[in-house]
């Protein structure tokens, strides 16, 4: 079966996953998770039937049908999570074995797209590893987080730093590996994702990128390949020097800028900004809150308020790493 190592998480397939570069010697540091594509656990069908609904998203698409219901089943021993799009995904409660099921004509980029992002986010969760909704980039021996909510920046943000030469550790989660009062964030994969309006400002044009999922030319999701000569990946783990918090973009001629937070909103913020807390119960919120806290003891989290216009980007990363380096 395939190897990689994916935020940190050993994972294996018994099909190659789009996005991923084989890792051929698995992490002692965590177990493997194993992926069985087109599959389901044994007696499934008998086990389904004591399913009992936990989660339900607020948000539905046209058709009405929730974004996500989930279920737990066999007392807990699995998690059942499907999507409105039929796509579903068993997980057992250990996170170490993911079944994934979608129909026609969704394919696998589709499936990899939820994969690669809630489901692993989740496996992280089920293991005691907080997340945040993150990019990072690398600013010399140091991981450098930037947060916010969906459409704040973070990837085009992250995409611009990889046009100036810097490595990319993570896009969209971050991971937080404590070891020692330290924290240490672990390497994504190697690809950043984009809206077409970000290809388009950081390219010129959208189609200068590649889509995500090529059969569904509607949905305008594009990816920067980091494994590609003129980009860098960072392939190793660095530990977090700091975290900055994109805030609302200002068409002033005094933005971009950087300031600080005080505790209370910078401890807001993360909360606001940690992955799939819409799937944690309770022992994983005081988890992710203890460990917030203790962020909080080692980094003090700055905002960003980013400029409208996007020319204005490589002011902005000259202004962060003149932040960073002081």
């Amino acid at each position: 079966m395939p190897q990689y190592l994916v935020y940190g998480l050993p994972l294996s397939c018994d099909r190659a996953l789009p996005g991923l570069t084989l890792f051929p010697t698995a992490s002692e540091a965590m177990p493997e998770a194993r992926v069985f594509l087109g599959e389901q656990p044994d007696a499934w069908n008998e086990l389904a039937q004591q399913a009992t609904q936990w989660y339900v998203s607020p948000a539905c698409p046209e058709n009405g049908e929730p974004n996500l219901r989930g279920w737990q089943v066999a007392g807990g021993e699995y998690f059942w999570l499907r999507y409105s799009d039929r796509t579903e995904f068993i997980l057992d409660r250990q996170g170490r074995q993911i079944w994934a099921n979608w129909v026609k004509p969704l394919t696998l980029e589709d499936t990899a797209t939820y994969l690669l992002g809630p489901i692993i986010g989740f496996i992280l969760r089920l293991r005691g590893f907080p997340c945040l909704h993150a990019s990072s980039v690398a600013i010399g021996d140091r991981a450098i987080a930037f947060l916010g909510p969906p459409g704040a920046g973070k990837s085009t943000l992250a995409a611009a730093f990889a046009r100036r030469g810097y490595p990319i550790l993570s896009d969209d989660i971050v991971v937080l590996n404590q070891q020692d009062r330290h924290f240490w964030v672990p390497p994504g994969y190697p690809r950043l994702r984009l809206w077409d309006k970000s290809a388009r400002a950081l390219f010129g044009r959208a189609e200068a990128l590649p889509r995500i999922v090529p059969s569904h030319p509607t949905w305008d999701k594009r990816y920067l390949d980091l494994s590609a000569q003129s980009y860098r990946f960072q392939k190793e783990s660095l530990p977090l020097g700091r975290i900055y918090i994109l805030g609302t973009r200002q068409n002033r001629p005094e933005f971009p800028q950087i300031k600080s937070l005080k505790a209370r909103a910078a401890m807001m913020s993360l909360v606001a900004n940690t992955y799939t807390t819409y799937l944690l119960d309770k022992a994983m919120r005081a988890v992710e809150f203890q460990t917030l806290s203790q962020l909080l003891q080692s980094i003090s989290p700055k905002q960003i308020d980013p400029h409208t216009d996007p020319d204005r980007l490589p002011q902005l990363i000259d202004l962060i790493v003149r932040d960073v380096r002081s």
